[in-house]
């Protein structure tokens, strides 16, 4: 029987039963007077040679509702891969016929527009997915040509029309009044995955929750049934006042944006897909500037500076009682998928379970100590309403710099 069960402070949309898909694209359609739709896709050039890009864009050229397509390209300073990323999503049009906008994040025009910001004291970041969805975000914007944008990543190997249905759908739907949707989706093959939700994201918010008691943002946050989820729409106002952090704890510190910025009643959550497939990092225990290892110091760097700024103070002893909840609920968490693989017939390395737990912890020492030697830590790009006061002209000069390099020969 499918799941209806609505639990938290957010408003969670069910996948229930099969979904009639061109219903779905219909209605959207529809909307598209009052709420166009971009899609902003960041791509690193390297997704070029593996096995989800071309799906993804497969799919794309059947999409008939999109006002804007946008692809903010990273990863690259060559000209020639820019043009080779253009080639790819040849074909791809608009509702409009028009072609997708490819934004080439690390060229030279866009580099120079980095440095004016710099001047003004505002720092763009680094290159990255961050900085990738953050440009195009401000792309969307100076060309005024949509109300909605949804986002998602470029290595999903199970793509479809449905997905991307289902996650426009909640904010393009005047009716319905979301100003954000967060997608969520089971991650299951022949064994479980998702390990930086299920082992660290959700047994920390809860020990933080246990620790602390109640606070609104910790309730807000374990709300989220895959709050690391890359999949997002969210109306262009609140694009707009967002600050998007550069590193990879955008999703969480995006979360908090709009916990910030928007009304509860006004943030969704949908299921977009029976099952979900991507690339998996490996989890580098013995290195935490790679991998999962990297990716939890940077999320629980995130969720500390976001408490923070709400009063909850750390303190090396409140740090050492917050490690020692975590590693009981995620060892606790553990029993129980150990349990639901055995019951589902899975696969289940409980060692490697345990080992990803003893390095999360140690991950979240490292954030909590940062924290504690550097309370601010790298500071979040610059919402758009902020770059619009220090600089008018700042976004006519972005579209400018985007249509120049799109105009240039392939």
């Amino acid at each position: 029987m499918p799941d209806f069960h609505q639990t938290g402070a957010i408003a969670t949309l069910h996948r229930l039963g099969r979904t009639d898909l061109p219903r779905l694209e219909k209605e959207i359609r529809s909307y598209a007077g009052a709420r166009p739709v971009a899609l902003v896709l960041p791509c690193l050039y390297a997704e070029v040679g593996g096995p989800a890009l071309k799906g993804i864009v497969d799919v794309l050229r059947g999409v008939g509702y999109l006002k804007q397509l946008v692809v903010a390209v990273s990863g690259t300073t060559r000209r020639d891969e820019y043009d080779h990323m253009r080639q790819i999503f040849e074909g791809v049009e608009t509702i409009d016929g028009e072609p997708a906008t490819l934004i080439w994040t690390c060229g030279p025009r866009l580099q120079a527009l980095y440095e004016v910001l710099r001047a003004e004291g505002l720092d763009p970041g680094e290159d990255g997915k961050g900085r990738s969805a953050w440009i195009a975000y401000g792309y969307v914007l100076a060309t005024d040509r949509a109300r909605v944008i949804a986002t998602h990543d470029c290595d999903i190997l199970d793509y479809s029309r449905e997905l991307l249905a289902r996650l426009c759908f909640p904010t393009a739907n005047p009716n319905l009044g979301y100003e954000f949707a967060k997608g969520y989706y089971s991650r299951v093959t022949d064994r479980l995955h998702g390990r930086v939700t299920r082992l660290f994201v959700t047994p920390l918010l809860r020990a933080m929750k246990s620790v602390l008691g109640p606070v609104p943002l910790l309730e807000y946050l374990d709300s989220f049934r895959y709050p690391l989820a890359g999949e997002c729409s969210m109306t262009t106002d609140l694009a707009r006042i967002n600050r998007v952090p550069s590193d990879w704890g955008l999703e969480v510190g995006l979360l908090a944006e709009v916990y910030r910025n928007s009304s509860l009643k006004r943030v969704c959550q949908v299921e977009l897909s029976e099952n979900y497939d991507h690339k998996h990092r490996e989890l580098s225990p013995d290195d935490p500037s790679r991998g999962l290892h990297r990716m939890v110091v940077d999320i629980a760097a995130s969720l500390i500076r976001n408490l923070a700024s709400y009063g909850v103070e750390f303190e090396s002893g409140f740090l050492n009682t917050l490690i020692a909840a975590y590693l009981r609920t995620a060892q606790d968490a553990i029993a129980r998928y150990s349990d639901d693989a055995a019951l589902n017939g899975l696969s289940f390395e409980r060692h490697e379970e345990e080992v990803a737990v003893e390095t999360f912890s140690r991950a979240l020492r490292a954030a909590g100590l940062g924290f504690v030697r550097d309370p601010m830590g790298a500071p979040p790009i610059p919402n758009w309403s902020r770059v619009v006061s220090a600089r008018p002209e700042f976004l006519n000069d972005l579209a400018e710099a985007v249509q120049a390099d799109q105009g240039e020969g392939v």
